[in-house]
């Protein structure tokens, strides 16, 4: 066998540098039979304790808390491993692969299968957070069933924790309803809906005013959506911030505003000639310090 004839070989050797040497290439053999990743490739995932492993639970507390809940959306395992090792709370694999992997110019092509794939790379590299998948344009609307069937596949297939739906319509209260009585959590996305620009007209976002506010508040998500739940107390001050121009505000979940990046952002909407987006930037950074700062301490650092 291969490796009793090199330790045999590196027993016998005088020379320290031909040990070290024949070492290392017997090291390089045991990692190729290993089936743990190597951790210099992305950082590798390291095993997790299932106790550290996010849950809803998890986002309620911290938002009892006022503690922020950071979101970002991955794609890939290399994209995954990292924001596993920063301490995301929850890793949310979009549609958006859409347009930002496969150079699609809406969100409508990506299939179920392709949604998976990219399910399953960012499972595989994000063990910490809560991982949510989106369900793609055509896989939820015809009736309930083909909502549970396609949340079912999701979470078997792709290895996610909870699914994502458009939309605040009725048709997507009796999707999620079924989807959450067969036992899989629901996020809700309103707002900017990219699945309903044929409708739409365009990449429109909704809710700007008062009377669409309240047209486009996602009942299901208070009524069933379970991740819905953790973000339910913003939602429904959503009309009257857009109402009373009052965000933010004392009400609001606290955040903090990194000056550097703050500055940053600033810097960038001037070269790009918004002088006024930068201002309002400004604005609202300075009434976030003085007005909506949690008690004990201020939310710019």
């Amino acid at each position: 066998m291969v490796v009793p004839s090199i330790l045999s070989r590196a027993s016998s050797s005088s020379s320290s540098s031909s040990i070290f040497s024949r070492a290392a290439f017997l090291l390089f053999h045991l990692r190729r039979m290993s089936n743990v990743p190597e951790n210099s490739v992305y950082g590798g995932p390291k095993p997790q304790n299932p106790n550290n492993r996010i849950t809803v639970t998890h986002l309620k507390q911290k938002h009892r808390k006022g503690e922020p809940i950071t979101v970002v959306t991955a794609y890939d395992y290399p994209s995954a491993v990292h924001l596993d090792e920063v301490g995301i709370d929850v890793c949310l694999v979009g549609d958006s692969a859409s347009m930002v992997v496969h150079g699609h110019d809406t969100t409508l092509p990506i299939t179920l299968d392709e949604m998976l794939v990219h399910c399953r790379a960012v499972a595989r590299g994000a063990k910490r957070p809560l991982l949510v998948g989106d369900l793609p344009f055509g896989t939820y609307e015809s009736c309930p069933q083909q909502a549970v069937d396609t949340a079912v596949r999701v979470l078997k297939e792709g290895g996610m924790d909870a699914i994502k739906l458009e939309g605040g319509a009725p048709s997507r209260i009796t999707a999620a309803k079924a989807i959450v009585e067969a036992g899989i959590a629901v996020m809700g996305h309103v707002g900017l809906t990219p699945q309903a620009i044929s409708v739409l007209g365009g990449f429109r976002p909704q809710g700007r005013n008062a009377t669409s506010a309240f047209k486009v508040t996602p009942k299901f998500c208070k009524q069933y959506g379970r991740v819905g739940d953790v973000i339910n107390k913003a939602l429904s001050q959503y009309k009257e911030e857009v109402t009373n121009l009052s965000f933010p505000g004392a009400a609001h979940s606290p955040y903090k505003i990194n000056t550097t990046d703050l500055n940053g952002l600033l810097n960038e909407l001037q070269k790009l000639g918004l002088d006024e987006a930068a201002s309002a930037a400004v604005a609202a950074a300075q009434k976030t310090e003085t007005v909506g700062a949690p008690e004990g301490g201020n939310l710019v650092d």
